[in-house]
């Protein structure tokens, strides 16, 4: 797969919301983005009782939906028995046209990821177990050897990224 880079954390503590304000300040920049969001249940791409949803629940291993300006799939495919990095590199051939791959909600893997921390979280920041974790966006005063960023520290964030992962 062409640069990725995973942004993790607990439920409900800014990751998309970090994604939505990253992927435009990276595109600013000249770059092309794609993003890919780890779930855990069935994704609304499109709704009950559309035509694409029910193509695919009649049994269709592979449905798109084709406009003008969008295109979504939805592809049967067996779940892997724990949550892998396995699933990202299947997706390799998806992103071609991108020069970076911005993951949601994928914490194995030797990639670098950014953890989201809230400070009112009750638990422990998952940069101390979770490997390969490059920075942490967040509201809280942690220390260790990662680098730390604010929530409206978007643009230093991206020059990190360009650093690590872009450039690197």
């Amino acid at each position: 797969m062409n640069r990725l880079i995973a942004v993790i954390g607990y439920s409900g503590s800014g990751k998309t919301t970090l994604i939505e304000n990253l992927v435009p300040e990276l595109r600013r920049r000249g770059y092309r983005i794609g993003t890919v969001k780890h779930s855990h249940h069935f994704p609304e791409v499109d709704k009950e009782g559309k035509d694409s949803r029910r193509h695919y629940e009649a049994g269709a291993d592979t449905a798109v939906i084709y406009a003008d300006a969008l295109l979504a799939m939805i592809k049967r495919r067996q779940p892997p028995q724990a949550e892998s990095s396995a699933g990202l590199e299947e997706l390799a051939k998806y992103f071609d046209d991108v020069d970076l791959v911005i993951a949601e909600g994928f914490k194995t893997g030797h990639f670098p990821k950014i953890e989201v921390y809230r400070a009112d979280t009750n638990a422990p920041p998952l940069y101390q177990s979770v490997g390969s974790v490059i920075a942490v966006v967040t509201d809280a005063d942690i220390s260790g050897s990662v680098r730390r960023f604010g929530f409206e520290q978007v643009a230093g964030l991206a020059d990190m990224i360009e650093e690590a992962v872009l450039e690197g």
